[in-house]
């Protein structure tokens, strides 16, 4: 049977009907263990019991006003989120690109209401994905999202991850600001080293820059703190979020200092959906589980276990793996057998697992996952790395 929706993706054969925790079940009742969610949205898993509740009990009370009137559960949500960050100002959104369009257009109109319009390119780093809007494929600068879109959008600037000298010849009198994710997810899970943020940011002080950081993926509570630029210590002017921050909902977030967003006036920006009563509810009922007191730091002695776990399988698969790569609960392994191969082969095993840029394969478990999961987890990878290296060491003889 032909689907009649658009074929932009490879969609694996398998449908899921239920889900609870880190687990998924198929149609067929087979059990999958969730080392993806979703891509990094289903941050506290599946059917988390303090999420149905809030969207249950707001789905009975009003689902859409518009933001043409006050929205209590999105000040609600805006307030915490400016408690808990370097933030003064919240834009809700209903996805990370949409956050990203907001982060941009913001840059831009703070250069433009200082007197200087013309300071609307920004800097960006090659392996990034931000989004697939013709604006953030612009931003991202691969070339196999841009082809057939017609002429790139202007105003971006590539530049090689972590090349210094290549990141000062690109600042021209026209740059703006700089952008970039903390921990790159599509690209292959590179993170930025604290002192590489720190870096970044007294170069974008000493050329009047905005430092502008794309946490969709890595951020609320990813790498065991709310933000991934935390472990720097590093004041933002903008960042991005989105994912992690609705359980699963559809809802994104650009947080701002006032300074940055000073030109985002009435009229200068909007959105339909974002912000709306069932999307906020959902939010703070996520802000209530990962800010709870020691729930960040049990995140952070899990992903601890599993990082030590995954360092016992590289060691044991060396034809496999070539290195563990990430920060917190957002980890990826570099292969030597090809990721796409290997995530068919966890399918096999019931595991879901991600691809990524880099010949990666990503491992963004649940954040509630356990150490018990966790071991029944890398027993899986351990069983698929086995049967992909033994192939891989027939096809050679």
């Amino acid at each position: 049977m032909t689907s009649p929706i658009l074929p932009t993706y490879a969609r694996a054969d398998v449908v899921f009907e239920k889900g609870e925790g880190v687990w998924l079940e198929a149609r067929g009742g087979e059990r999958y263990l969730d080392l993806g969610s979703g891509i990094g949205v289903n941050a506290l898993g599946h059917s988390h019991p303090h999420l149905v509740a809030a969207l249950e009990a707001q789905a009975h009370k009003v689902w859409h006003v518009s933001n043409l009137f006050r929205v209590p559960a999105a000040e609600t949500l805006a307030q915490r989120l400016v408690d808990a960050s370097f933030a003064d100002l919240v834009f809700f959104t209903n996805s990370g690109a949409e956050a990203l369009e907001a982060t941009i257009k913001t840059a831009r109109k703070y250069h433009a209401v200082n007197g200087h319009p013309e300071r609307f390119r920004i800097i960006t780093f090659q392996g990034a994905f931000h989004g697939r809007t013709l604006a953030t494929i612009a931003a991202g600068g691969q070339q196999k999202y841009l082809d057939g879109f017609g002429p790139k959008v202007d105003g971006f600037d590539q530049v090689p991850f972590g090349d210094w000298d290549a990141l000062l010849a690109a600042i021209t009198p026209e740059t703006g600001a700089i952008l970039i994710e903390p921990v790159q997810g599509e690209g292959g899970i590179r993170p930025v080293p604290p002192a590489d943020l720190r870096r970044l940011r007294q170069i974008a002080d000493d050329n009047g820059l905005l430092l502008l950081l794309d946490e969709v993926q890595c951020g609320v509570g990813r790498t065991g703190k709310l933000f991934a630029h935390q472990w720097s210590g590093i004041r933002p002017d903008i960042v991005a979020i989105a994912k992690g921050i609705g359980g699963g909902f559809p809802l994104g977030a650009m947080l701002a200092t006032a300074e940055a967003a000073k030109g985002m006036t009435l009229g200068t920006h909007g959105t339909t959906f974002g912000g709306n009563p069932l999307a906020t509810a959902v939010g703070n009922a996520v802000l209530d589980v990962v800010l709870a007191s020691g729930f960040l730091e049990d995140v952070q002695q899990r992903a601890g276990f599993l990082r030590q776990r995954l360092a016992q399988l590289k060691d044991a698969h060396p034809d496999v793996i070539e290195e563990i790569r990430g920060e917190g609960l957002m980890l990826g392994l570099k292969l030597k057998v090809p990721n796409g191969d290997f995530v068919k082969r966890a399918l096999e095993h019931r595991l879901v697992v991600i691809a990524a840029g880099d010949n990666v394969v990503r491992l963004l478990p649940p954040l509630i996952i356990s150490e018990s999961e966790i071991v029944t987890a890398v027993e899986g990878l351990d069983a698929v790395a086995a049967s992909l290296g033994t192939e891989h060491a027939e096809s050679k003889a």
